[in-house]
């Protein structure tokens, strides 16, 4: 279930009844950490004793999809995460939750908590409010405010840092047609032509799976290009896939639409419709 299992010890921690309010958790990979976490919601929200793909309730698919009402995950809004969405947050968990047995938050990069919101969150944490669980990811806990650490129980949660080819388990041939056809439609997704995914993806590729493989690469693209602005080490190959003249905004804004494209093709959805729909939402936000 867990891809790092030290979260087997919170597990451990829920059934003794000893979860703190607030964990700081640092990661050389803030999505599969998020993943993790994702997981451990489901588990410590289950009314019943937790089994994957039980079919008893809407909670994990509420969970996958990021619209259990009583869990809100804040990540950066461009640069920062602002007073603002911590305020927000605030309102949200002002009342009980009704679906689910905590109020549980995810703070993404929490080292981009700027002055006010740092100062906002703190007063949120400080006095704890029972029934509400936070966790603060962040690849650098080094540069996170004190105040905000000392309050916070810290984990480790390392990942094995495979090759793209590795982690989708495909050879180097079919990887290269995947590149080739990733190529084409990104220089047409951003062109002024319609793009017609029937043509360009779907008769190549008709099978759900190898579209998934595509839309990880093009998230690894992304990520990478994501990485090389931020100044960080970044995986030179995948950004000369296709060249992003995009700013960094756009950049988050893509992630996101892109990560929650490959999660909708999870479900029993038109392939059709959705990569549509992805396509327009990406051609959205380059304007």
């Amino acid at each position: 279930m867990f891809q790092n299992k030290n979260l087997q010890e919170l597990v451990k921690k829920y059934r003794e009844k000893k979860l703190a309010h607030a964990y700081l958790l640092e990661t050389n990979d803030i999505e599969l950490a998020t993943k993790d976490i994702k997981e451990l919601i489901k588990i410590i929200n289950c009314n019943e004793e937790f089994k994957e793909n039980c079919p008893n309730c809407n909670l994990c698919n509420l969970i996958n999809k990021n619209n259990l009402p009583s869990l809100k995950i804040i990540e950066p809004d461009g640069t920062s995460i602002k007073k603002n969405q911590v305020e927000a947050l605030k309102i949200d968990f002002g009342t009980k939750p009704i679906y689910s047995k905590y109020n549980i938050y995810i703070i993404k990069n929490a080292e981009k908590l700027n002055s006010s919101s740092a100062n906002s969150m703190l007063k949120f944490i400080e006095e704890p409010t029972d029934g509400i669980i936070g966790f603060f990811i962040t690849n650098n806990k080094d540069v996170m405010i004190d105040t905000i650490k000392s309050r916070c129980q810290s984990m480790v949660l390392q990942y094995k840092n495979n090759s793209i080819l590795t982690k989708m388990g495909v050879s180097k041939e079919q990887y290269e047609k995947y590149v080739m056809v990733i190529k084409s439609y990104l220089t047409n997704l951003y062109s002024t032509n319609l793009i017609n995914n029937k043509k360009e993806v779907l008769s190549i590729f008709p099978e759900r799976k190898d579209i998934e493989n595509l839309l990880k690469i093009i998230l690894e693209i992304y990520y990478q290009y994501l990485e090389k602005l931020m100044n960080k080490k970044y995986d030179e190959e995948l950004t000369k896939i296709y060249e992003l003249n995009l700013p960094l905004p756009i950049i988050i804004k893509n992630l996101q639409i892109i990560a929650t494209t490959i999660e909708d093709l999870s479900y029993n959805v038109n392939i059709e419709l959705l990569l549509d729909k992805f396509v327009i939402e990406m051609r959205d936000t380059n304007g």
